[in-house]
Order: structure tokens, then sequence, then C-alpha cells
């Protein structure tokens, strides 16, 4: 799970879901590190690598840093049971002789394996120095990568991703799809409640003619009697004088 969730935001974030040619990442590959014995190598849990061939790499299904140009830019590995003691006591030397920029550690656990939740290392001058991490609040274990220009952060077991620039977390892929649904069915609730009003003032303005339609046929009907009453007098009248004149 937190392997997926990292290799999911490297992948939205940094990769434009595979489609940028020049941004590579994946997870469980082989990256070999000497080119006389592809026996020796290591498979980071996920990493990334920048300004490589994309596709060459994928058609080879292994990663050569002498092909690609480099070593990956960042590897990160998930801690496990059966490969905590490597991760700490071994990857770290290989990491730092392949020149790789940036290994980070992360355990889900909080520690039982590691003995910390968050590790980063980064390379100065050839040897990795650890980088400074910050404890928020919230118990959230932040370090910043210089390689993504974005904070590597344990996030009660979670790897996750804090943006500085916008003061938020990135969102997966799965939060992203997530996120756009709610707002689809947003969207389609108020566009129901809009078609609904247009419908109620539609009927509203149907039944307003119809009154004033029936108010004036009332009107007309008013005066038509009313003429005729007026009309039926004035008989009645000259009936009168007839008879008074006889």
């Amino acid at each position: 799970r937190e392997q997926r969730a990292m290799l999911d935001l490297l992948d939205a974030y940094f990769a434009d879901d595979g489609d940028s040619p020049d941004v590579f990442v994946d997870y469980d590959s082989n990256i070999c590190y000497d080119p006389d014995d592809f026996t020796r190598h290591v498979s980071p849990d996920v990493y990334i690598a920048f300004g490589v061939d994309d596709k060459a790499i994928r058609n080879r299904l292994i990663y050569l840093p002498w092909e690609a140009g480099k070593p990956p830019d960042l590897v990160m590995e998930i801690a496990t049971a059966d490969t905590a003691r490597e991760d700490v006591e071994i990857k770290p030397g290989i990491y730092e002789a392949i020149a790789a920029p940036e290994y980070w550690m992360h355990d889900p656990s909080g520690g039982r394996y590691y003995k910390f939740p968050l590790k980063g290392l980064k390379l100065v001058d050839g040897k990795y120095q650890e980088i400074e991490l910050t404890t928020d609040p919230d118990g959230v274990l932040k370090g910043y990568s210089e390689v993504l220009g974005v904070s590597v952060a344990w996030d009660d077991g979670v790897p996750r991703l804090y943006d500085h620039a916008t003061c938020r977390y990135l969102e997966s892929v799965k939060e992203m799809r997530r996120a756009r649904r709610e707002a689809e069915a947003w969207a389609n609730a108020a566009k129901a409640r809009r078609e609904a009003e247009e419908v109620r003032r539609d009927a509203y303005a149907a039944q307003r003619d119809m009154t004033e339609l029936q108010l004036e046929s009332a009107i007309r009907t008013r005066d038509a009697e009313h003429a005729a009453a007026q009309a039926e007098i004035r008989r009645l009248r000259e009936t009168i004088r007839h008879f008074e004149n006889r």
C-alpha cells in the first residue's frame, strides 16, 4: 500500500502519468551497478530518474546507469521485516556508490523495522548526509527533497509529498479521481437544481400568463354583460315611455 502510494505520487506529478518521455518511474525493477557483472543489482521499492529515455529503459526491463546516462535521482525503500537490515546497513553504501542523489527510507510501522519512521540521505561531495526532518504538531515528519522540490513526509505510516509553495499535500491519483468524481457529482447536482428552477420559473410564467388571459377574458365578459345590461335598460325605458305616451 505504501509503495503504491509513493509510486502514484511520483508518476502523477513528475512523470505526467507516464506521458513524460524523459522521466522514468518504476518499482522493484533491477538497477545494475557493475557493467561487468549484471548479477550485481539492487531493486528499490520506488525510484525516479529525470532526463532519461523512459522508453529505452522500459524496453530493456532493467536500469543501467551507464546506458541511461545517470543513476536514479531518488530511490526509496519501504520497510519490511525481511528487508529492514539490508535497507539500513547495505543499500546506503550501494546507492552512494552509484551516486544516487537521494535515498529515503520509510517505515510504515513508525520504527519497528528501521528504528525510525523516516530518514532521508542526500549526496554531498560523494558521501551521504542526513536530511533534516521536522515534526508537525500532528506528528507528521517532513524532510525537504531537493530532487523533487517538495518535502517527503511520513503521515501515520503513509508516505506523502508536501508542496511548500501551495502549503498542501500532493494528492494521489486515487484521491484526484475521487475529488474529480465529487466535483462532477456536485456540478451535476447544481445543474439539476438549475434545471429544476428553470422548470419552476417556466411553470410560474405559464401560470401567470394563463391567469392574465383568464383575467382579460373575465374583464371582456364583464364588459359585454355590462353593455348588454345597459342595452336592456335602454330598451325597457323606451318601452315604458311608449306606453306612457299612449
